[in-house]
């Protein structure tokens, strides 16, 4: 199983101050030195962590991939095919959102996503597309010839999380705080066989499969263990963990559980 570490975070500590420290830059030696597989970062249209010049040097110093997340937006699609990291993953983005809430819309913005995927394709960069586990998302991803589909693996988490912490409220897609537990129990093992079951369809049509949003050492291994998905991306948790006992050991604790 490959983990991609999103670096995010680190921006995200260096924007509270609006100074120059912690730097994402600097993670990046350690993320291969501990087994790390791709750096995944996500160059929102408020940069609200990441900038243009951190995903410049990222992607011009990093000795491992650069999965770069991105908006379908005209201009930020001309950023990326400039800065040529070695993945693209589209996702969708809305300014009022605390992280990405969804996977993409394939249905209404089939044109414009076509638009997209071609002009990075253009550019040799390989494309993702964020989704939800859903039987119509993926078969339009095929139709788009995309190379990587990721599971967007939100609803899961935060399920997952209501059962297993003191959590009531964790989704904007949950709306009654009181879900007796025998429901969502069911609702988890429901989430799961989605996920599988989604997996197993993207790989008959030939698409490699990523998961990734809300995963962390709690709920890792229900995912990294469903046989068709190759690959997690996970960025909060590691930082997280990274403030108590090191960036390091973070990733190897990651790696070791998936």
């Amino acid at each position: 199983m490959l983990l991609g570490v999103n670096i995010d975070h680190i921006a995200v500590l260096r924007e509270a101050r609006k100074i120059n420290d912690p730097n994402p830059i600097d993670a990046l030696g350690i993320c291969k030195l501990s087994g790390a597989d791709q750096i995944t970062i996500h160059l929102r249209e408020d940069r609200r962590h990441i900038h243009d010049n951190d995903a410049k040097i990222i992607i011009e110093q990093s000795s491992l991939p650069v999965n770069l997340e991105c908006a379908i937006d005209d201009d930020i699609i001309d950023i990326v095919c400039k800065l040529k990291p070695a993945r693209a993953t589209l996702v969708p983005e809305k300014r009022e959102e605390v992280t990405t809430e969804g996977g993409l819309d394939l249905d209404s913005n089939f044109k414009r996503i076509k638009k997209a995927v071609k002009k990075l394709h253009e550019n040799e960069i390989e494309v993702s597309l964020f989704i939800d586990p859903d039987k119509k998302m993926i078969e339009l991803s095929s139709k788009l010839e995309v190379e990587w589909i990721e599971l967007h693996t939100g609803a899961f988490a935060n399920i997952y999380a209501m059962l297993n912490s003191s959590l009531k409220y964790t989704h904007h897609s949950i709306k009654n705080l009181e879900i007796p537990r025998n429901e969502l129990q069911s609702l988890l093992k429901e989430s799961i066989k989605n996920i599988k079951k989604s997996a197993k369809i993207a790989k008959k049509l030939e698409l490699k499969v990523a998961a990734g949003h809300g995963l962390n050492y709690q709920n890792v291994t229900e995912i990294s263990s469903i046989k068709n998905i190759e690959e997690l991306n996970i960025g909060q948790s590691i930082i997280a963990r990274s403030v108590f006992t090191g960036l390091r050991q973070a990733i190897i604790q990651m790696k070791e559980l998936i």
